[in-house]
């Protein structure tokens, strides 16, 4: 089944949840990197909750989310938006470890317990949001989690889980994101508080097929969950051979000269999607002539 996020409400709206299924988005960005174990549920832990994320904005807002550790796979970068697009990449992709004390990927080793966790929002204003927090654990959710309280001060339960088969695809993706709006009675963030310490492992939860759907009612219990929207979620890069041309026109013309002359074209590959593009010879003559 294609992957989707719900949007709901619970406690009678005194909470704003969000559950995700993105096992074909991990996938299909593990594809295009070519991820090994440990560094796919880096990358597939910070690209779910950057999706779920992006689902918070409306219209053409986007947001990009850039998670820079101490560890082996370097900085992680993701982009989303509120259509449900998003797409990332992992600088170092061929990083795997030994499973951990706990028996689970040792994704906190292989992003590193110090550094950063930056989000950039674009809202198409004239300056963008930016938030910064320092890594807490590397874990990824713990560090959103983090993100959540102290720069954007909305008390916040984030969980994602990344399962790998053993040919290095991925078996199953998914995630919950939980903020208690302003105003919930203490009653109520006690009882979610109680309710996340309860339910299993959200890896747990993926592994015994739960959906997005059943993630929420493990977090509620018996609590009514009003949902919102059902959203489609897909792995989508913005790269096109146009907008290289366009940041070749924009280069100093002995830049675009060199390239006609030495190397008789241009290619650039992307970051994100691994896709390569390739601008002839004529092509470079006719972009330093516009």
């Amino acid at each position: 089944m294609s992957d989707y996020l719900i949007k709901a409400t619970a406690c009678e709206g005194a909470i704003r949840a969000y559950a995700i299924q993105s096992t074909e988005l991990v996938e299909e960005a593990r594809r295009r990197q070519d991820t090994w174990a440990t560094a796919t549920a880096a990358l597939g832990r910070t690209l779910t909750i950057s999706a779920m994320m992006g689902a918070m904005l409306k219209g053409e807002d986007k947001l990009t989310v850039k998670l820079e550790g101490d560890g082996p796979v370097g900085p992680i970068i993701a982009d989303a938006n509120a259509k449900g697009e998003a797409r990332a990449y992992i600088t170092k992709p061929h990083v795997d470890f030994d499973l951990n004390q706990q028996g689970k990927l040792d994704v906190a080793r292989a992003v590193g317990k110090s550094g950063h966790l930056s989000v950039v929002k674009d809202l198409g204003l004239k300056e963008h949001f930016t938030g910064q927090v320092p890594i807490i654990s590397g874990e990824v959710s713990e560090d959103f989690t983090y993100y959540f309280v102290r720069s954007e001060q909305v008390p916040s339960a984030v969980g994602a889980g990344v399962l790998v088969n053993p040919d290095q695809s991925v078996l199953a993706a998914g995630g919950f994101i939980v903020q208690v709006m302003p105003g919930a009675s203490e009653e109520t963030i006690d009882y979610l508080e109680q309710r996340i310490e309860s339910i299993p492992a959200i890896s747990s939860l993926i592994q015994a097929g739960k959906k997005p759907e059943d993630i929420l009612a493990e977090i509620f219990g018996k609590e009514q969950v009003h949902q919102l929207e059902k959203l489609p979620i897909i792995f989508r890069c913005s790269c096109s051979l146009e907008r290289i041309k366009n940041i070749i026109s924009g280069l100093d013309p002995e830049e675009i000269d060199q390239m006609i002359e030495i190397d008789g074209g241009a290619e650039a590959t992307c970051h994100f999607c691994n896709e390569q593009y390739f601008v002839t010879k004529e092509e470079l003559i006719e972009l330093k002539q516009s």
